[in-house]
């Protein structure tokens, strides 16, 4: 048997309670910073490549700094790499359009397009996975908090993080109980699947109302209490605003382009 989610879960907040110069940035700092090379990402053209290829610093920097094994994040990255196929495969069929000849071939834009959407999923989603593994979600949950996100909206997407992976374990454990009392290994029916979805959020609710009770009992006011006060300091100010200036200059400049022309003597 795998490794479930709930213990892949458990195995990134040990990733998260690690230290390291990364894991000692304050949570709103690393958020800001995410959230702009996201943004700075999917600005790009469509037909864009060589120009993203340098905003693979950011995310390998922050692996490196933080102590995450770079295999984590790969294999979480090549789990939800089929969405990113799924979104691109068809680029080429319906964009024929030849951009440019590459050996005496006429490269269609919709191979351009299809690289550059996975280029963009590959940057923005190991940001992503990284600056979990290096902060924890319950601190960034309370740092999105103090940068203004509704306490409720908090509360929920931690809740959502920490239960939607046991809903889902027992769910297969219910697939798979079914696929051990059916008979003649044929496909259960609508009618059965539709029992199972009944009974699967019964089980949730039942779970929910016996975390809230406990979380009650252990004196729970809606309120997210961390470890760590939320104090900005130097490190936090030059891990900023290097990062913002490097965005600002690698989406102004071709850097990948630039340096290719330096390494090789060519003019522009």
């Amino acid at each position: 048997m795998g490794v479930s989610h709930s213990a892949a879960v458990h195995r990134m907040e040990i990733f998260g309670g690690l230290d390291s110069p990364m894991h000692r940035l304050d949570a709103r700092t690393k958020a800001l910073v995410t959230v702009a090379f996201i943004a700075t990402v999917m600005s790009f053209p469509r037909y864009e490549l060589s120009a993203l290829t340098p905003f693979f610093l950011y995310p390998f920097a922050l692996v490196a700094l933080s102590g995450v094994p770079p295999g984590f994040i790969l294999k979480k990255l090549l789990i939800a790499a089929p969405f990113a196929l799924c979104i691109g495969l068809f680029n080429p069929l319906l964009d024929r359009q030849p951009v440019f000849l590459a050996g005496g071939f006429a490269v269609a834009g919709g191979w351009l397009s299809f690289g550059s959407i996975l280029l963009r999923f590959a940057l923005t989603v190991s940001a992503a996975l990284t600056l979990l593994a290096c902060t924890g979600m319950s601190r960034l949950c309370a740092g999105l908090e103090r940068l203004g996100l509704p306490k409720v909206l908090a509360v929920q997407l931690l809740f959502l993080y920490r239960y939607i992976f046991v809903i889902a374990d027992e769910a297969l454990r219910m697939r798979r109980g079914l696929e051990l009392r059916s008979s003649g290994g044929r496909s259960p029916s609508p009618r059965v699947y539709g029992s199972l979805v009944g009974h699967l959020l019964l089980r949730a609710m039942d779970r929910a109302q016996r975390i809230y009770s406990a979380m009650l009992a252990r004196g729970f006011n809606g309120d997210m209490p961390t470890l760590q006060p939320a104090r900005l300091h130097g490190p936090d100010i030059a891990f900023a605003g290097g990062w913002l200036a490097f965005f600002v200059l690698a989406r102004c400049w071709n850097l990948a382009d630039h340096l290719g022309r330096l390494l090789t003597g060519v003019r522009p």
